[in-house]
């Protein structure tokens, strides 16, 4: 009788096994699952566990060099004024200044004001009042070698 108890028990148990899916041992017939293969990053993408500053500037070394080669044409552009700029959107790639001196997007070059050092670099509409500052691509900064925790002050000039 204890054996009937004991067996029945059991059967029950792997009968309840049977139930989940694949059983108790799986489908032993069927292949093992292919992993589904992770999509290349796009070009230029930030990598999803990035840390540091090199991680998060991903412009080419092409675009780099066309900034600061660009830097240094200065024949008929129109000077827009200087702005205190920080540093803005880490993520947003590119080398460009948001500021409140355009209103709409144009080529242009900011010179810092202390140094001279210069970058060619898009500039974007900010909606924010003449003297609110400007924010800066992680890339331009780099360039310019300012302190990326610092705020800068750029003479901002638009090209023609």
């Amino acid at each position: 009788m204890k054996n009937i108890g004991l067996l029945t028990a059991l059967s029950l148990i792997l009968a309840g096994c049977g139930a989940v899916q694949g059983g108790l041992f799986g489908n032993l017939d069927a292949p093992p699952p292919v992993a589904e293969p992770e999509a290349a990053p796009e070009p230029g993408a930030i990598p999803e566990d990035a840390r540091t500053v090199e991680e998060f500037d991903t412009t080419s070394v092409g675009d780099r060099a066309a900034a600061l080669d660009g830097a240094s044409a200065t024949g008929g552009e129109v000077n827009l004024g200087v702005t205190i700029a920080s540093l803005g959107d880490a993520a947003q790639q590119g080398i460009w200044l948001k500021t409140p001196l355009v209103s709409k997007e144009s080529k242009g070059r900011v010179e810092v004001t202390r140094t001279g050092k210069a970058v060619a670099l898009d500039l974007i509409p900010l909606d924010a009042a003449p003297g609110a500052g400007s924010r800066m691509s992680l890339a331009a900064m780099r360039l310019l070698e300012v302190d990326l925790t610092a705020l800068t002050e750029m003479r901002v000039y638009r090209s023609n």
